[in-house]
């Protein structure tokens, strides 16, 4: 069995998992959705400031300290797949498996301001415009009402990767081929042409966790 660790996007909490947990550990998996510094309701403002991108890989190496987990799945969405390559390359081979799940893969030196569309980097910005240092949600219909304002300094800041991450036993991306105006497209087409990598396409919006759980739960299963 196996034990996973899931990581968020942008805005989001470990709550966005919430319908594919039970998926797991019903099939006997262990499954822990983590809700990243600077996103937790009791954060106060400093630490929203002063949380990036190597605050929420720490976030992500600190949990494998404290459940003592040396086999770990990581399942990261979104601007989660930053987070879970960062977390990787600093967890000391105890990382078997990474899930991109509409999540972008980093290269050294990246971010996901440098990875992501021109549209997306410009409503960082307009969503930071209030405070300087966290972005707020997009103001969309239908969204979760759970999100919150996201740390600025994780979307800028950019990854130091050292080779561990390439070294990871099993890689794989989940395209969500349902959603108009994904970032994801190139990097779909560079990762089937890589045989390093398994490339799965679910028929969902971008949150596939919510649209269809028991998609994402089999796919993690298998």
């Amino acid at each position: 069995m196996s034990t996973f660790v899931l990581v968020p996007g942008a805005w989001h909490g470990g709550w966005v998992f919430e319908a594919v947990v039970p998926l797991l550990e019903r099939a006997g998996h262990t499954a822990h959705a983590l809700t990243l510094t600077g996103l937790r309701p009791d954060d106060d403002a400093a630490t929203v400031a002063g949380a990036n991108l190597d605050t929420h890989a720490d976030d992500v190496v600190d949990l494998l300290d404290r459940a003592d987990i040396t086999d770990a799945t990581l399942v990261g969405h979104s601007y989660g797949g930053m987070v879970i390559a960062a977390a990787a390359d600093r967890a000391g081979g105890r990382v078997s498996r990474v899930v991109h799940l509409d999540g972008y893969v980093p290269d050294d030196g990246d971010s996901c301001w440098s990875s992501t569309t021109e549209a997306y980097r410009q409503a960082f910005v307009t969503g930071a415009a209030d405070t300087g240092y966290a972005v707020r949600p997009p103001e969309r219909d239908g969204r979760d009402a759970r999100r919150r304002p996201h740390p600025l300094a994780s979307l800028l800041q950019t990854i130091q990767l050292t080779g561990e991450f390439a070294k990871v036993p099993r890689r794989e991306f989940v395209y969500c081929s349902g959603w108009e105006g994904t970032p994801f497209a190139e990097l779909r087409n560079r990762l089937e042409a890589d045989p390093r990598w398994q490339v799965h396409v679910l028929p969902t919006a971008h949150n596939a966790m919510r649209e269809d759980p028991e998609g994402v739960a089999k796919l993690l299963n298998d």
